[in-house]
Order: structure tokens, then C-alpha cells, then sequence
């Protein structure tokens, strides 16, 4: 019996495994589509909105404003959009300041980050969407003293 089970084994062992194998999945901004839609943050009396439209035409616009004390205090337009080579890139346009661009890093089905080196800080942008569909937002980047500063946007979805 156990030269059976071994042969068993041995021959469907293979079989069991290919289904459990993990492909790479190529960049998709269709991918994307649960960051479409309107998302807020409060916190330290500030309030920041983000707002990101659907995938269309190989583009997703999007824009943020933060209010405290009643009065704009930041405001961004950004862009998610495929590029040459069908790599996406985020760009990024925070308060009247020069555009720059993030190519992506990592896509999973739930999360999608952006790197640019170059730049100075951020260098890194991301967004995860949670469990409870709310969406975690981040930047990150070194300080002057080598370490890692992280800082963290986390959206709830809200009525337009």
C-alpha cells in the first residue's frame, strides 16, 4: 500500500501544485478602479478630500484639497495614466509646484505603488485598498539623517 500512495503522491503532487501557482500580472490602470470615487480624511482639524475619476482613455484624473480653519491650505491635481511602453506612472502636481513622475513599483489586485528616486521627497507613493473599503493612502521617502519618513492618509469612502 505505501508504494501505491507514493506513486500517488508523486504523480499528482504536480497536478495539485499548478493551480496554486502564482503569475505575474501585467500593470492594468483598469485594475485601479476601486480608487475612482470620493475619499476623505480628518484630522488635527484638518479636512482632506481626494477625489479620483474612473478609468478612461488610458487615464485616471484626480484631485485633493485640504481645508483648515475654514480656508484651503494644500490643494493637488494628480494623475494616474499609462505611458510609454504601457507602464503606468503617477503624476503629481501639489500646490502650483512642478509636476513630477512616479513609475509603478508593485500592482497587486488591492494595492498599487509609484517610485521616483530622482525626486526628493516623497519618492514613494501608494495606495491600499482595506478589508472594510476604505483606502490607505501613503508617502514615504528619506530623511536627511538616512532614515525612512512615512506618512500615512488614511480614506474613508464618502457621498459626492
Amino acid at each position: 500500500m505505501t508504494i501505491i500512495r507514493h506513486f500517488l503522491l508523486i504523480c499528482l503532487l504536480p497536478l495539485a501544485l499548478l493551480g496554486q501557482e502564482t503569475k505575474e500580472i501585467a500593470p492594468s490602470l483598469e485594475r485601479l478602479t476601486w480608487l475612482a470615487g470620493n475619499w476623505r480624511l480628518e484630522r488635527n482639524g484638518r479636512v482632506v478630500d481626494e477625489q479620483w475619476m474612473a478609468p478612461a482613455g488610458g487615464a485616471m484624473l484626480g484631485m485633493s484639497r485640504t481645508v483648515a480653519k475654514s480656508r484651503v491650505v494644500e490643494h493637488e491635481f494628480m494623475q494616474i495614466r499609462v505611458g510609454p511602453g504601457g507602464e503606468l506612472y503617477y503624476i503629481a502636481q501639489p500646490s502650483g509646484q512642478k509636476e513630477a513622475a512616479f513609475r509603478l513599483l508593485t500592482q497587486t489586485e488591492t494595492e498599487t505603488v509609484f517610485e521616483n528616486k530622482e525626486h526628493d521627497f516623497p519618492q514613494t507613493i501608494g495606495y491600499s485598498l482595506r478589508p472594510d473599503g476604505s483606502v490607505l493612502a501613503w508617502i514615504a521617502g528619506p530623511r536627511d539623517d538616512g532614515t525612512t519618513r512615512r506618512v500615512e492618509f488614511p480614506f474613508r469612502r464618502i457621498k459626492p
